[in-house]
């Protein structure tokens, strides 16, 4: 999942005002930031195959680290202990660590069975919609269409960057889906590695976003 994540983070601003965007983002895509590092240490390992499923060529062969549930479950902790250390919020340290946790809820809807539960063992999950290009497209747009909905009624532009910024950012994810499902397979996982390192580029625009725009109504 790509742009569900994304959408997690829009309407998590609802729940947290007062949190940056950029750290909305860098909290829902936690494990796939730190997914393309570990597949250049050689920690984690993927492979080429296209028609692994319908909507992507990966297979996902050996990531437990980034994307076990045991994993997830530790960075979600980690990340909401930090966030709390640094910003003193009980709001918002549950929103972020929430928000780490949900990306592997996400993507096991996607997935086929390659998420796996604990750093060892066999046992791996995954409902397998990616095996749906046109179930993929629905549900993923959808939650993309309504984390906006909810970023906005939630947050209102201070000038132009606001406004312009904002939805050049949602044209460009949403054209990199596009051009993921359209275009030919990766041409190896180092191209991957680059691509997914690529992505702290959205991150820095969430907070330069951020900086833009302000809350509709005080914090709850």
């Amino acid at each position: 999942m790509f742009i569900g994540h994304y959408a997690a983070a829009f309407a998590a601003k609802r729940a947290s005002p007062q949190t940056s965007l950029g750290t909305l983002f860098l909290a829902s895509q936690f494990t796939d930031l730190l997914w393309p590092v570990l597949l250049v240490v050689g920690w984690e390992h993927l492979r080429i195959d296209p028609g692994n499923t319908a909507f992507s060529p990966i297979d996902f062969t050996d990531y437990p680290y980034s994307h076990s549930l045991a994993a997830v479950l530790f960075w979600s902790v980690l990340t909401a202990g930090i966030f709390y250390a640094l910003r003193r919020s009980r709001r918002g340290a549950l929103v972020v660590g929430l928000l780490v946790a949900s990306h592997w809820l996400l993507d096991l809807v996607v997935h086929g069975p390659d998420l796996p539960l604990g750093l060892g063992g066999e046992t791996r999950v995954g409902l397998g919609l990616w095996n749906s290009v046109a179930g993929t497209l629905i549900v993923e747009t959808g939650l993309f269409l309504a984390g906006i909905a909810i970023y906005l009624a939630t947050t209102r532009p201070k000038d132009r960057i606001g406004i312009y910024g904002f939805w050049g950012l949602l044209v460009v994810l949403f054209g990199i889906y596009l051009a993921n499902l359209v275009g030919p397979p990766p041409p190896d996982p180092a191209a991957i590695a680059v691509a997914g390192n690529a992505s702290w580029l959205f991150v820095l625009w969430g907070y330069w976003i951020d900086r833009h725009r302000e809350s509709r109504s005080p914090s709850p």
